[in-house]
């Protein structure tokens, strides 16, 4: 069997129905063979880095590893960000690249490169992949490709990049099938589980933290049931805020650094944190910990080097959530828990006195009304994709997130340029059911070549444009610390008229300037004639639009500008 045969196999008996892959002579056989001998889709992006994201918003919708393919040398760096956007996101895939033929290789000499566009692609991407595989011998690819797919999903899931020859694709071998994978469940202690119980049980203020491990680890139905038998009030990272609805009465809102002001206030004031697929990271907690490390914390997680990592003194419970959740309903069956009814008219007092709405007080829109509005008229939409920067914020702090829509956005890499590609990814793994796509104007021109993916594709991907002509977290950090000199992050009006660009892709578009058109300009995008196309709405915000509320650098999560003051300079 042609070695290219059987990697487009193997995927397809996988079940990975899209592949996304920009080509290149190091991948032609590979692409031959999946278009000669599956039904797999391929998807070309126009740019590498776009289709590992792309295979990103495909992974996190479907639980499967998402699939991107490059060419050697240039092709293969361009995955890079994509490809660490997984690992610190917990997002499995494989991404598979074309290496020069084997006799080009260099080897052990003391030379640079000896093949045209050989680049060791596995050196590069090793620190933020679960394993790398150069693939010099044929006959090791049928165990390569099992051990890769395993190690994706296996734990916490992650990246993992195989770089294949030319001459090895081309190779005859003999396929054996005969690999499985060893699932082995971690028994958790009674004793642990007990504790854990009657904590719950004697807690005035209990929290849960739910970070993105829940959907990782997919196991969002058993977090439903915790979640519906302990009768805990739930916070969310940003990762996580799609782990619990917005009209859930146990839905209490995002914590971090630009989190709600009412549900900091409330992770402050917690008497037991039950911590289940977070990392505790300093955008979640702030820089000062101290506060949060006097209460009973429950670290859940499946890699013990996060648990105690930067809060210390937690009850740590090394598992994962797929063995966690039966275990604590096997020993909790005969409890009963009870809602904690004082500790939540609490927390809804703290929402009534610190609206979402009422932190900005902007000329013309307000973002955080926006995404109000849009979330209303946006029940068809299956996914959000946030990019990065102040509308990601505002998107966190004031999407309506219904049942079953996810929310996806780049976390640990804080990537730029991730939501667009990501949002054709999460599109073609829904079947081109809707996505809605929330970028900023700097954000776009990263990877706005993809527009014309949308189109070619047909897809059913809403851009949401908010444009505020700025780097809008640079331009507020400018103003806080240096004297309001905007070097590199405001440009004015020089940034292009995206429904114009829009057009230009033949993409629908809009703008609104004015709160009196935020209405008109949401309907745009779902009425009969426009809800089964891609289109664009480009919303102007004005430039000096903050992102708050803020944590006050030097101060506890709880404290946050603009009402308390920073006390030094982030990043000291």
């Amino acid at each position: 069997m042609k070695a290219s045969d059987f990697i487009a196999s193997f995927l397809s008996k996988k079940g990975i129905e899209s592949v996304f892959e920009l080509s290149g002579g190091m991948i032609t056989h590979i692409l031959d063979s999946l278009n000669q001998t599956t039904d797999i889709k391929i998807i070309t992006m126009h740019h590498e880095q776009a289709a590992a994201f792309a295979a990103e918003g495909y992974a996190r919708v479907t639980g499967l590893p998402g699939v991107a393919l490059a060419t050697s040398g240039p092709g293969a760096t361009n995955l890079l960000t994509g490809i660490g956007s997984c690992f610190f996101d917990s997002t499995p895939a494989v991404f598979i690249t074309g290496q020069v033929n084997t006799h080009e290789q260099k080897g052990e000499r003391d030379i640079r490169q000896l093949g045209f566009q050989e680049t060791d692609i596995v050196a590069m991407a090793r620190p933020i992949t679960k394993a790398c595989f150069l693939v010099n011998d044929p006959e090791e690819l049928e165990e390569v490709f099992e051990k890769a797919f395993d190690l994706a999903t296996e734990g916490r899931p992650g990246p993992v990049l195989i770089d294949i020859p030319m001459n090895v694709q081309r190779a005859q071998i003999e396929v054996k099938e005969n690999f499985n994978q060893d699932n082995k469940s971690i028994v958790i202690s009674e004793d642990d589980l007990e504790a854990l119980i009657k904590d719950i049980k004697n807690a005035k203020r209990p929290l849960i933290l739910a970070g993105r491990g829940i959907k990782a680890a997919n196991t969002q139905s058993a977090f439903d049931q915790f979640v519906q038998k302990t009768q805990i009030p739930v916070t969310t990272t940003l990762l996580g805020l799609d782990t619990i609805s917005y009209d859930d009465n146990l839905r209490v809102g995002f914590i971090g650094s630009y989190g709600n002001r009412w549900a900091n206030i409330a992770f402050g004031e917690c008497d037991l944190l039950i911590v289940l697929g977070s990392r505790l990271d300093i955008r979640q907690t702030g820089a000062d910990t101290k506060f949060i490390e006097n209460r009973k914390i429950y670290h859940i997680d499946c890699e013990s080097g996060e648990i105690n990592n930067r809060v210390t003194g937690c009850v740590g419970i090394v598992a994962n959530l797929t063995d966690f959740f039966p275990q604590f309903e096997k020993v909790s069956r005969s409890t009963e828990f009870y809602l904690p009814a004082e500790w939540l008219i609490h927390v809804n007092e703290l929402r009534a006195e610190w609206p979402d709405i009422n932190e900005l007080t902007p000329e013309g829109i307000n973002p955080n009304k926006f995404m109000h509005a849009l979330s209303k008229a946006s029940t068809e939409n299956k996914v959000y994709l946030a990019d990065v920067g102040s509308h990601q914020m505002w998107s966190a702090q004031s999407l309506e997130l219904n049942k079953g829509q996810h929310f996806l956005t780049s976390g640990g890499m804080g990537a730029m340029g991730f939501s667009l590609p990501a949002g054709i990814g999460a599109c073609i793994a829904l079947n081109n059911q809707p996505v809605v796509v929330i970028i900023g104007d700097g954000c776009m021109q990263i990877n706005i070549q993809e527009l014309q993916t949308i189109v070619r594709n047909n897809l059913k991907v809403k851009i949401v444009v908010l444009n505020n002509r700025t780097l809008g977290m640079i331009r507020q950090f400018q103003d806080s610390y240096f004297e309001s000199r905007y070097q590199s992050t405001y440009w004015g009006y020089s940034a292009p008229d995206f429904s114009k660009v829009a057009i230009a892709y033949g993409i629908d578009a809009m703008t609104i300037e004015s709160p009196d058109d935020i209405t008109s300009g949401v309907s745009w995008l779902w009425n009969d004639e426009n809800k089964d196309k891609p289109q664009l709405l480009q919303v102007m915000v004005d430039p000096h639009t903050n992102t708050y509320p803020k944590i006050a650098f030097g101060k506890p999560i709880t404290e946050m500008e603009p009402f308390a003051k920073p006390i030094e300079m982030e990043g000291t």
